[in-house]
C-alpha cells in the first residue's frame, strides 16, 4: 500500500505542475491581448501601475504560504537588497519595452526576442558563468545570429526590440540565480522596490494632470490599469509554483508557448506586417530553437 501510494505522488505533484505552468505559459501568451486596450497609456505609466498593483497580490501569496520571514531577512542584508534592486531595474526596462512594443505594432519583433531569448542565456552562461557551449548549442546560437541578420539587412537596422528584450531578460534571469532567496519572495522583492519610484511617479502625473488612472473613455482606464497587478503577479505566481513540480526538460519544451502565441496574435489578430523576408528569418529561428531544444533533451536521457 505504502509502495503504490509513494508511486502515484510524484504522478499527482507533476500534473499538478504541468496544470500551473501551462496556464502561465497561455497567460503570458495571450497578454498582448491586454496591452492593447492600455496601448493608449504611456508605457511608463503603464509599469508603474504593473510594479504597484502587483505588490498586494504577491503580498498575499507570501502571507499564505508563510514566508514573510524570508523577506525581512532579505531587506536585512544589503548585498541580497542590491541585487534585488538591479534585477528590479532591468525586469523594469524590460516590460516597458515590452509594453511600448505591443502598443505601437511591433508584437512580431516582441515575439522574435523571447524565441531568441533562451539562446541568449545559454551564450551568457558561457560567458560570465564559464559553462562550455555544446556543438550543436554553437549550431543554434549561429542559425539565431543569421535570423538578426537577415532582420536587420531588411529593416535597415538591427531589430532592437527584439535585441533589447532577449538582452534584458537574459541578464535579469543570470542576475536572479544570484538572488538566494525563492522566486515568489524575490518577485515581491522587486515590485517592492519598483514601487516606491513607481508610487512617487504616479503621483506627480496626478497633479500635474497627466494620470490616465481617472481618465479615458467609458471611465475604463482605473480597471485597466488595477488589472495590471493581476496579469503581472498571477502568471509568474503560477510558474514559480510549477515549475518547482516539473523536470527541466518539460519547462524547456513548454517555454515556447507563450512566443508563439504571441507571433500568432500579431499575425493574425494584429495584422502586423509579416514579410517572405521575416518569414524566412523565423525560419531560421525555428531551426535553431530544435537544434537547441533537442540537444538538451538528448544530453538528459544519456
Amino acid at each position: 500500500m505504502s509502495n503504490q501510494i509513494t508511486s502515484i505522488a510524484p504522478r499527482e505533484s507533476s500534473s499538478r505542475g504541468f496544470a500551473l505552468a501551462i496556464t502561465a505559459y497561455l497567460l503570458w501568451g495571450f497578454l498582448p491581448l491586454y496591452m492593447k486596450a492600455v496601448g493608449h497609456i504611456p508605457a511608463v505609466e503603464v509599469v508603474a501601475h504593473r510594479a504597484l498593483w502587483s505588490v498586494p497580490i504577491a503580498a498575499l501569496a507570501l502571507f499564505w504560504a508563510g514566508r514573510m520571514g524570508d523577506l525581512i531577512t532579505a531587506l536585512r542584508t544589503p548585498r541580497m537588497l542590491f541585487m534585488a534592486v538591479v534585477t528590479a531595474a532591468i525586469i523594469s526596462v524590460n516590460w516597458g519595452i515590452y509594453v511600448w512594443a505591443i502598443a505601437v505594432g511591433r508584437t512580431v519583433e516582441a515575439a522574435l526576442g523571447y524565441y531568441i531569448n533562451p539562446l541568449f542565456s545559454v551564450f551568457l552562461a558561457a560567458l560570465f558563468l564559464g559553462e562550455r557551449l555544446k556543438r550543436a548549442q554553437l549550431v543554434a546560437i549561429g542559425l539565431a545570429i543569421i535570423a538578426v541578420s537577415i532582420l536587420a539587412w531588411e529593416r535597415g537596422g538591427l531589430p532592437w526590440v527584439s535585441v533589447a528584450l532577449a538582452v534584458s531578460w537574459g541578464f535579469y534571469a543570470m542576475f536572479k540565480r544570484s538572488l538566494p532567496i525563492g522566486p515568489n519572495q524575490g518577485f515581491f522583492l522587486e515590485v517592492l522596490i519598483i514601487s516606491v519610484p513607481a508610487l512617487v511617479y504616479l503621483i506627480w502625473i496626478g497633479m500635474t494632470g497627466g494620470s490616465h488612472f481617472f481618465g479615458g473613455p467609458g471611465g475604463a482606464n482605473p480597471w485597466l490599469l488595477a488589472a495590471s497587478g493581476l496579469v503581472t503577479a498571477v502568471p509568474l505566481l503560477l510558474y514559480a509554483n510549477g515549475a518547482k513540480l516539473l523536470k527541466l526538460s518539460t519547462i524547456g519544451m513548454m517555454q515556447y508557448i507563450a512566443p508563439s502565441i504571441v507571433f500568432l496574435l500579431a499575425v493574425f489578430w494584429f495584422r502586423e506586417p509579416f514579410t517572405f523576408t521575416t518569414l524566412v528569418a523565423f525560419l531560421f529561428i525555428w531551426a535553431a530553437l530544435v537544434v537547441f531544444t533537442a540537444s538538451a533533451f538528448l544530453s538528459r536521457r544519456t
